[in-house]
């Protein structure tokens, strides 16, 4: 089987009291030659500033990272919306913007916000409704309707179209979610602070169910996993996932693309952000492309 070479990132807190460190870490990934930058979106958390303004300061200081909310938070994000503020990200860097998006779960932070309760079982039909509206917004029709539960669309001039056509990335555990992804979406992004890499193949056959049920070919779907850690000295023996030194990082990350079928990584360090993201750049990510550059 041939094993595509992952996309490699990181990740960043948008926290304001460290905005030039965030600032300096995304540019050294980007120097550095990492892939994607993510920015989680908890806009209802008093120490972060908007995840927005922020992935358009990001990318106005960098050349060649995609760059993505990991994840957007649907409840507090209309959909015609992002659908308008990630083609205006990918107009201003280039064709560098993706979508993450997650359906909630800070249920009594996102109402204090103005947001709504969601059950699970609506939170997986607004999120399926958004990727309509989305898709229509990015249609190119001169007029879009929509008539959802949760959403509409009454005779908007959908606009402007986005420079390349973005990753629809949804980060979710549960079945109902999982299935939605295989049958809809892009990319799946589980995070390994919930969800272990032992839970992953399990999950994974659900997203591959909801593929099979309207006919398509599960590898479409890109497995992009938040992997949060501290890669150490050197020659460091891994302790466990995500705890050892370069070569333990590498050796781990080619394992979980090989024997459970990740596609993807974005590393959220958790310390030093410069210093580990540099590192992460320099050692881990060139041991993981030339290992899996022939498989």
């Amino acid at each position: 089987m041939t094993i595509d070479v992952p996309l490699l990132g990181c990740s960043v807190a948008p926290e304001a009291a460290h905005l030039d460190t965030i600032l300096r870490a995304a540019a050294e990934a980007d120097r550095r030659g990492l892939d994607l930058l993510g920015v989680q979106d908890h806009p209802y958390q008093r120490r972060f500033v908007d995840t927005w303004t922020l992935l358009a300061a990001i990318g106005a200081r960098t050349d060649r990272l995609r760059i993505f909310p990991d994840v957007a938070c649907l409840p507090l994000r209309p959909p015609a919306m992002l659908a308008k503020e990630v083609a205006t990200l990918d107009h201003l860097t280039g064709g560098r913007a993706e979508l993450g998006l997650g359906a909630g779960g800070f249920w009594d932070a996102i109402v204090a916000m103005g947001g709504p309760r969601r059950t699970p079982g609506e939170a997986v039909a607004a999120l399926e409704e958004a990727l309509d509206v989305i898709e229509l917004f990015w249609s190119g029709e001169r007029s879009a309707r929509y008539d959802g539960r949760f959403y509409q669309l009454a005779g908007v001039h959908p606009g402007p179209m986005p420079m390349h056509p973005v990753g629809l990335w949804i980060g979710a555990a549960r079945p109902r979610m999982l299935r939605l992804i295989g049958r809809r979406a892009t990319g799946w992004i589980p995070s390994s602070g919930y969800l272990p890499p032992e839970r992953l193949p399990e999950l994974i056959g659900l997203i591959e169910e909801g593929a099979a049920d309207v006919g398509r070919d599960p590898r479409a779907v890109r497995r992009i996993y938040n992997v949060g850690g501290v890669v150490g000295r050197p020659g460091a023996a891994a302790r466990g996932w995500f705890d050892g030194g370069p070569e333990a990082w590498a050796e781990q990350l080619v394992s979980l693309t090989r024997d459970i079928g990740m596609t993807d990584y974005v590393f959220w360090p958790q310390e030093n952000p410069i210093e580990q993201v540099t590192l992460f750049a320099e050692e881990v990510a060139p041991a993981v492309r030339e290992a899996l550059s022939d498989a």
